[in-house]
């Protein structure tokens, strides 16, 4: 199985811990920011749960944009060969 080496940057990093804190956050909100701050190890990938639902996010109008940045992560460091 191949390996995406990318992680989360430390500004996307900051930002999920921002939403992680945020009592007004959306669950949606919170699983890609925990996420997104799980692969600040570059051996963490997004697994398929996470895939589908960071796409329906960037799919979707009815999403800010901090929720789809944190989506866009999520996504980028997805396994490519699923």
């Amino acid at each position: 199985m191949a390996f995406n080496r990318k992680r989360t940057s430390a500004e996307v990093a900051s930002d999920a811990g921002s939403v992680l804190n945020d009592p007004n956050a959306s669950e949606v909100q919170k699983r890609l920011a925990a996420s997104a701050l799980s692969q600040r190890n570059p051996s963490h990938q997004t697994g398929k749960e996470m895939e589908e639902l960071a796409s329906r996010v960037m799919k979707s109008n009815k999403y800010a944009e901090d929720t789809k940045e944190l989506a866009a992560t999520v996504l980028s460091q997805a396994n490519r060969q699923r």
